[in-house]
């Protein structure tokens, strides 16, 4: 049996963004072990009310520890232009749901292009606002990933019944596994052995279990 991981992420996540650009870069060696990762769109709001939990920030001493957390961080991870939007935390559905119609819709690069595209326009200065419908689709076209006509068609599934349920069908599912927050991580290893794994900074033990033999 292959191994596997499965990462549930929400643009508005900065640890997100850190575990997605990780996987990123080694997927190819974690192809040599016979591991295929895939990303999913989870709304993280929805998560953090169903578990019940708390975003760090509304605590003023993980708040402050954050600050040096931050920087460690984008050092390891080599991702020194993100900081905070002055708008942060935005409510995420609209690229969230747009990234399910793209998953479901366009190649496999595309989408992990167009969640590089929304990660940068949320976290990397000037930043837009990506819960705003006329950023949002102004973001769309500035990719170059899609045509006039396909952006459009993005943004009109992000108002459809299909496409709200299947990113509540997502939240549902990590909620089940246990999720508190985002990135979530869903890992199998070759035994078939699966564990659950939250936060970039697990990133190196969960690539240990996963190519586990």
């Amino acid at each position: 049996m292959a191994g596997r991981i499965d990462c549930y992420m929400d643009i508005s996540s900065f640890y997100s963004f850190l575990a997605f650009v990780y996987l990123l870069k080694r997927r190819e060696v974690l192809a040599t072990h016979d591991v295929t990762v895939d990303f999913h769109p989870v709304f993280l709001g929805g998560i953090n009310v169903g578990s019940g939990n708390k975003p760090p920030w509304t605590l003023s001493a993980k708040k402050e520890y954050g600050a040096f957390e931050t920087k460690r961080a984008q050092n390891y991870f080599g991702v020194p232009d993100i900081e905070p939007p002055s708008f942060f935390p935005i409510l995420s559905l609209l690229p969230q749901r747009a990234l399910c119609y793209i998953k479901a819709t366009f190649p496999q690069s595309t989408f992990e292009r167009a969640w590089l595209a929304f990660f940068r326009a949320n976290w990397v200065p000037p930043h837009a606002n990506l819960s705003e419908p006329d950023t949002f689709r102004a973001v769309l076209r500035a990719t170059q990933l899609f045509s006039d006509a396909e952006a459009d068609a993005i943004y009109a599934a992000t108002q459809e019944k299909q496409w709200k349920d299947a990113l509540l069908e997502n939240t549902k599912k990590v909620l089940d596994q246990g999720a508190f927050g985002a990135p979530w991580m869903w890992v199998r290893n070759a035994q078939g052995k699966e564990e659950p794994f939250f936060g970039s900074d697990r990133c190196v033990v969960h690539y240990s279990i996963a190519k586990a033999k």
